[in-house]
């Protein structure tokens, strides 16, 4: 299963919950980049690692994060 996480950067307050709960430990703090808000946003550092499992959505307080899965052919 392939999947793809986007992130609404500049709603993002750098929080790390998405971080925390990350069991393959591919979300990260962006700490070269600074969003409207002044905060650190979060990125993935291996799409290709995402299981799509959503704890990242899921534990997110202000709903930045969108998990997709999808086809094999969409990579």
């Amino acid at each position: 299963m392939k999947a793809k996480v986007t992130f609404n950067l500049d709603r993002c307050k750098g929080c790390g919950l998405c971080v925390s709960v990350c069991p393959k430990h591919i979300l990260w703090l962006d700490e070269t980049v600074t969003n409207v808000k002044g905060y650190h946003p979060s990125g993935i550092s291996d799409q290709d690692k995402c299981i799509a499992c959503g704890n990242c959505a899921k534990i997110c307080p202000d709903s930045v994060i969108t998990v997709e899965k999808l086809d094999e052919e969409k990579k």
